[in-house]
């Protein structure tokens, strides 16, 4: 196909419900939005998302059109009788009207191709595009093992994008023709950090630069889990690392409780945060190493950067998904995970040895380094336009 100023490429693009799904797309989106432009071709979006939900907020925010479907959740359960559960049932069918809202949506703008990045809401959206108004769809996968929305895509879509060379074993082999690595879009201004910048933003004065700095994070609201274990090794901690904790806004006034007894030298290597915003490319630049939960967006940025870790996965997460990235992380010796045994003394463990031995720490980076993708976003965008013809 022949693009130009006055033929528009049109994408329509569907996944959301956490920032995991939500973030890649956009990504997706402003990278594809410079290519084009630098080609003088111009580019019309939809995203076709859950009414009031991240993705409808983030496509606001970005100037971007938005269309809400009907959606249902399936609620996972290893009990089949659980999986008929009144709520699975009456959310499922919803389903249907989710599918015909999503033909109306697909025939009425007539996309060049969809690009669906999981959760439930890219079910409707994604049957629609292929079986009933038969338009390519790239579906995309963060993790390393296909989530359900994805699983669910897979069989039908003209390019199945994955994060990882480990996740090809695990296709179905009718689905691996279609896979492509990509890896998973990372948000360009994750590379621009500065760590001087963060010592001057955050007022890190009592940092002591002659030792490593640790970041530990929990997401954006925090983890009690690494919270306490922080908190129960935190004399010990600051002893050796300065430490920037981004605890959660809700959980700065019990953790500041902790550093009540810490003397004025090592209160002064600890900076509380209940959120990092705008600083977190340089704070990231600045970290030696990372603490952190294992989901699908902080694996690729800190493999991107190349970033020793320890991670501490959710275990409740959907498909126990971040277990499974932690796990392919540290089979690889490009992280150490804390799995079975959650422990203030195992957290210890595992961090003595990384803030003590740069050359530990520079061998793990360069492995995590090897399985980062930093040009997974243009990747990507590579796929969905061989997926249009264009």
């Amino acid at each position: 196909m022949v693009f130009g100023a006055d033929r528009p490429f049109r994408l329509i693009v569907t996944g959301g419900g956490t920032g995991g799904h939500t973030y890649p797309a956009l990504t997706a989106v402003r990278t594809l939005q410079s290519r084009l432009t630098a080609q003088g071709v111009g580019l019309e979006v939809l995203w076709v998302g859950k009414a009031d939900s991240l993705e409808s907020r983030v496509a606001e925010a970005e100037g971007i059109a938005f269309t809400s479907v009907a959606t249902g959740k399936i609620r996972r359960s290893k009990n089949p009788v659980k999986l008929v559960s009144p709520s699975n049932v009456a959310d499922m069918s919803r389903v249907p009207l989710g599918v015909l809202q999503a033909r109306k949506a697909i025939n009425s703008f007539r996309p060049h191709v969809v690009l669906a990045t999981g959760g439930y809401v890219a079910v409707p959206v994604g049957v629609a595009a292929t079986r009933l108004c038969r338009v390519p769809l790239v579906v995309h996968e963060q993790t390393v093992r296909l989530g359900l929305a994805n699983r669910t895509l897979a069989g039908t879509a003209t390019r199945v994008a994955v994060s990882s060379e480990s996740t090809l074993p695990l296709l179905p082999e009718s689905v691996r023709t279609a896979a492509v690595v990509t890896g998973n879009p990372v948000r360009p201004e994750v590379f621009t950090g500065q760590g001087a910048k963060a010592v001057e933003a955050l007022g890190l004065d009592g940092f002591d630069r002659r030792l490593p700095t640790l970041y530990v994070t929990g997401g954006a609201q925090g983890s009690q889990q690494i919270n306490h274990l922080v908190r129960d090794v935190l004399p010990w901690l600051v002893d050796r690392a300065n430490v920037i904790h981004q605890c959660g806004p809700d959980n700065v006034t019990e953790l500041r409780q902790a550093t009540v007894h810490l003397p004025a030298t090592g209160a002064g290597r600890y900076h509380l945060a209940g959120y990092v915003g705008a600083e977190l490319p340089d704070v990231l630049a600045l970290a030696d190493v990372v603490l952190s939960r294992s989901g699908a967006g902080t694996i690729a940025e800190l493999t991107a950067l190349g970033k020793p870790a320890v991670f501490v996965p959710l275990a409740s997460s959907a498909g126990n998904e971040q277990v499974h990235n932690a796990r392919h992380l540290a089979d690889h010796g490009a992280a150490l995970a804390l799995i079975d045994d959650v422990s203030a003394e195992r957290l210890r463990e595992a961090v003595a040895p990384l803030l003590a031995d740069p050359g530990l720490r520079s061998a793990m980076a360069e492995r995590a380094r090897t399985l980062g993708r930093p040009d997974a976003a243009e990747r990507l965008v590579d796929v969905v336009l061989a997926a249009a013809g264009a």
